[in-house]
Order: C-alpha cells, then sequence, then structure tokens
C-alpha cells in the first residue's frame, strides 16, 4: 500500500516558499489567489506511425515509463488521404499528470532531465499562451533518465505543457520560476 503521508518536495517548496514569495510580489490579499500548478500534459506524436503500429505501442510504453503514469494512445480525428490517415487511427501517445505524479515529474524533469540536454542554456521564455500556460518543446525522449538508450529504436520528441491558475504571462513565468524551472536570461543573451 502506498505511504499516504509522502509529500514531494517541490509540493512542500511550493507551499512553504513559492505562495510567500508570489503573494508579496504580486500583493495578494489571500493565499487562494496565489497561482498554482493544476497539470502537466506530455504529449507525443509519432512520424510514420500510420505505417507501423508497433511504433505507437513504444511510444505508449516509454511515456508511461517517463511519467510514471499510464499513457494512452491519441487517435486521428479525421480522414486525410494524403497522408493514408483514417479517422481514429493511433497517431501519437500522452499522458496528464496531477497531483503526486505530477511534482515527481517536475522535480525531475527540472533537476535530471534538462541538465542532460546538449548545449543547455535554459528554456525560452516567449512560450506562454496569454492565459498563464506554458508549453515546451523536448526534441530527445532520451534525456529522461526512465528510458534506457541501449532499447530506443527511433529519436521521438514531445511537447510538454505546464497548466497553472495565473490569469497573465508575467504570473505564470513567476510562479515556474519560484518553483525552479531554469528559464533563460534573454537579456543576458542579447548582449
Amino acid at each position: 500500500m502506498a505511504n499516504t503521508n509522502y509529500t514531494p518536495r517541490l509540493q512542500t517548496k511550493y507551499k512553504n516558499e513559492v505562495v510567500a514569495a508570489l503573494k508579496k510580489k504580486f500583493n495578494y490579499k489571500s493565499v487562494m489567489q496565489v497561482p498554482r500548478l493544476t497539470k502537466i500534459c506530455l504529449n507525443q506524436g509519432i512520424n510514420g506511425a500510420v505505417g507501423d503500429k508497433k511504433l505507437v505501442d513504444i511510444a505508449v510504453d516509454e511515456m508511461t515509463r517517463i511519467a510514471g503514469q499510464k499513457a494512452i494512445a491519441t487517435l486521428s480525428k479525421k480522414d486525410i488521404s494524403n497522408f493514408k490517415l483514417r479517422k481514429n487511427m493511433p497517431i501519437g501517445a500522452r499522458v496528464t499528470l496531477r497531483g503526486v505524479n505530477m511534482y515527481e515529474f517536475l522535480d525531475r524533469l527540472i533537476s535530471v532531465s534538462l541538465p542532460r540536454v546538449r548545449d543547455f542554456k535554459g528554456i525560452n521564455e516567449k512560450a506562454f499562451d496569454g492565459r498563464g500556460n506554458y508549453t515546451m518543446g523536448v526534441t530527445e525522449q532520451i534525456i529522461f533518465p526512465e528510458i534506457d538508450i541501449d532499447k530506443v529504436t527511433k529519436i521521438s520528441g514531445m511537447d510538454i505543457t505546464f497548466v497553472t491558475t495565473a490569469t497573465t504571462n508575467e504570473e505564470a513565468y513567476e510562479l515556474l520560476k519560484e518553483m525552479g524551472m531554469p528559464f533563460r536570461n534573454m537579456k543576458k543573451d542579447n548582449q
């Protein structure tokens, strides 16, 4: 049986440090106004999935290992004859993380996976959508330690979306920065 007293490191950091820092910076009256991370969505489209169904199964297995939670295959929404695509064909894999799994994944992403990216200088701070959500792309799934490089048949990337309760880009940026996301310092790069 799972330990019910366990709290992820980043969840504790959010409650003890991030809430206070954001409350001070944005002058929130209540703790409930402070933006929080609600979910992390991982999505992977598979090139060549129309011709080889095993690629989707491999991607679902890899995504399950990376997320620590069962991934599902995504299905096409309509027929596209030029791509030999039929409606409801498996063409990708996705998983949505919430709660403990979300904080655990974020911790592993920040402390282990992103530093393994070749020539890593930080993540782009311009990928906010205007409503407090942030999406980043990962070009290789092998940056995650859960993936055994020797068993990888095809290098593929994925999109990772961070959904927050923030209403502006600035609030979301500060939230993710306080959580430990290594944003690239644009001012320093331009000089």
